[in-house]
């Protein structure tokens, strides 16, 4: 599981880490909202866990940034405030839950475990537009036609359709699909736009899209007009 810790204390920011770690739980760290968005936008996460009071964009900022950008990502806010009307202006703002300092590792552990179910699929099928995945048969749909594809076509698309309508980064995907360890450099390149060959038909609107500096993402048409 790949998290993202936004907390500017780095004593606290280390000791989450360093327990997080030991229960296979890796992290990337920010130090502020600013930071937070430049991360998500480069990296694919879980769950994102954030302080609430930070410098130059504080946790409600951050949440409401997400939200405008249609980034679906559980959120936990780290906070010393124990007000309820703080907890509610988060949850207004789009957090999943609430952790108020100080707290127990071993609690926080299990509210990102169980926030990170939330990423998973439902079920055995996965629908986006015209296009349904299924998970348990290995099969592919668009328009009601069976796709072929070959295994690292399939892993592309199951990795796209898992974190639809966020974009996966170039790093995560050759990483998912050859251990990080791409046979050529262009060998992504070309992987995609086999993809797109056998996804995006000439007859139906295209869902795949790379974007520039960022990585690939798969969505709806609507979906796309808001990233």
């Amino acid at each position: 599981m790949q998290i993202l810790l936004v907390e500017d204390d780095m004593d606290l920011a280390e000791l989450i880490i360093e327990y997080l770690e030991a229960e296979a739980i890796e992290c990337d760290i920010a130090y502020n909202g600013s930071m937070a968005l430049n991360l998500i936008e480069e990296n694919t996460y879980q769950v994102i866990v954030s302080d609430v009071m930070m410098p130059k964009m504080d946790g409600f900022t951050l949440l409401e940034k997400l939200h405008n950008k249609n980034i679906q990502i559980p959120c936990l806010m780290l906070t010393a405030r124990n007000k309820l009307e703080d907890k509610l202006t988060g949850f207004e703002k789009g957090a999943d839950d609430y952790l108020v300092k100080p707290f127990e590792l071993a609690e926080l552990t299990a509210r990102i475990k169980v926030l990170a179910q939330r990423t998973q699929p439902r079920g055995n099928k996965i629908k986006i537009s015209d296009l349904v995945l299924d998970l348990r048969e290995r099969h592919a749909y668009r328009a009601g036609k069976l796709l072929a594809l070959s295994a690292a076509e399939w892993q592309l698309l199951e990795i796209l359709v898992k974190h639809s309508p966020a974009v996966v980064s170039k790093v995560d995907i050759e990483d998912h699909i050859w251990g990080g360890d791409a046979p050529s450099k262009d060998a992504l390149k070309m992987l995609i736009y086999r993809l797109r060959k056998v996804v995006d038909l000439p007859e139906v609107s295209p869902l795949i899209t790379t974007v520039r500096g960022r990585g690939v993402l798969i969505a709806s048409p609507e979906d796309q007009a808001q990233c």
